[in-house]
């Protein structure tokens, strides 16, 4: 695969790496990325030699969300069915994600938010460097965090995702973990290299058969989200996506400026 695609597939042995790869977008998810993932799940759906998938960020940045240059693109009459579109995949991702075989193991690296927030909390588990910061920005951004929140709240519970979504601030690795939005903290890249090392040889003593049949029951615990709820996310979204609030709020983000309601 070039290295210059969106996403970079290493395979070692029943492991597969999987490395978000726009780096100077901090991993943004553009460029074709969201289709790219899209097809690899869709081939680690139906293999049986893989067994875990370890998903990380190029460049020190995990994902940064959705790439908000892209949102504006194309005539305003087709923007709000193109949004639609788009965040039904968002949501179908996450499910797909989670609902793997194999076990998905998230490294995180610096920023993790938004819709990179919705991959920390769809793996199965994650890990993070001290470096790593999370964050569920929409409302700063004239959006709402539709489509990550139910991950989001299964991971953390409802009140800490309450304050996350409607702060929307940054909450650092230490927080994270208290919050148990991660299971452990390294240091560093090599620390958090080894934890993940040693999470893959304990899953690797699991029988494969064994581990996709436990998440199957730990998905048959109960949806991550009402009947309903996706389709909600996709059209709440679609609405302050095309709205004047997210003119305005993508606007100030892209010129390093605060909105005009959050002025003075």
């Amino acid at each position: 695969m070039s290295s210059d695609a969106p996403v970079l597939v290493q395979r070692e042995g029943p492991v597969v790496h999987v490395t978000l790869n726009r780096p100077a977008r901090r991993n943004a998810i553009g460029g074709g990325m969201g289709e790219a993932l899209d097809e690899l799940v869709g081939q680690l759906r139906v293999d049986p030699t893989a067994r875990v998938v370890v998903l990380r960020g190029a460049g020190g940045h995990f994902c940064a969300g959705l790439d908000l240059t892209e949102m504006a693109q194309g005539p305003a009459e087709d923007r709000m069915g193109a949004q639609l579109a788009r965040n039904r995949a968002i949501g179908e991702r996450y499910l797909a994600i989670a609902s793997l075989p194999q076990v998905v193991i998230a490294a995180v690296e610096g920023a993790a938010h938004a819709g990179g927030l919705g991959f920390v909390c769809c793996a199965d588990i994650a890990f993070a460097s001290a470096d790593a910061r999370f964050s569920a920005p929409e409302t700063r951004r004239g959006l709402v965090a539709a489509q990550i929140l139910p991950w989001v709240a299964r991971r953390i519970g409802r009140s800490n995702a309450t304050r996350m979504v409607l702060e929307a601030g940054v909450i650092d690795a230490a927080t994270a973990l208290r919050w148990g939005m991660v299971h452990e903290v390294a240091a560093d890249r090599a620390g958090l290299d080894a934890l993940v090392a040693q999470s893959l040889a304990l899953i690797l003593e699991g029988a494969p058969g064994a581990l996709a049949e436990t998440k199957l029951l730990l998905a048959a615990l109960g949806p991550v989200s009402p009947e309903g709820y996706p389709e909600k996310a996709a059209d709440s979204f679609a609405r302050t996506g095309s709205g004047p609030e997210a003119i305005e709020g993508i606007a100030a983000f892209k010129e390093k400026r605060k909105p005009s309601w959050a002025a003075g």
